[in-house]
């Protein structure tokens, strides 16, 4: 699996939903989106490592609550983790690696929401 690729490609859908992103926050707002889809992109392989879906969706909540204090909405994050799992179908890496890495995504987004997660994977 390419994380530069990924990450890169992540991004640039980002920018694409929401162009308005660029005008606010420039070039260096895009690296730093880059720079957290690394973060996201570690935390998925150190989950899968462990093979602990909790290891990624604790950190999804966490971060939630620093996102939140500085003004971002939930549904950004997930927005986020969305196009993650978007950009790892297209993928064609490890297979047995996206889906655990969607799995747990989904598991993430499901928390942020506020909806039941089925049991760990």
């Amino acid at each position: 699996m390419n994380y530069e690729k990924i990450v890169n490609n992540v991004t640039e859908k980002i920018y694409e939903r929401e162009p308005s992103l660029l005008d606010r926050f420039g070039e260096q707002g895009k690296e730093k989106c880059r720079e957290d889809n690394h973060h996201h992109m570690k935390h998925l392989e150190t989950a899968y490592e462990l093979d602990q879906s909790a290891f990624f969706t604790d950190y999804a909540v966490w971060l939630d609550g620093i996102l939140k204090k500085h003004g971002m909405k939930t549904k950004h994050l997930i927005d986020n983790f969305e196009i993650i799992q978007a950009v790892l179908a297209d993928d064609t890496g490890s297979a047995e690696k996206a889906e655990k890495f969607h799995l747990y995504l989904a598991e993430a987004i499901a928390l942020l929401k506020g909806e039941p997660v089925k049991g760990g994977v």
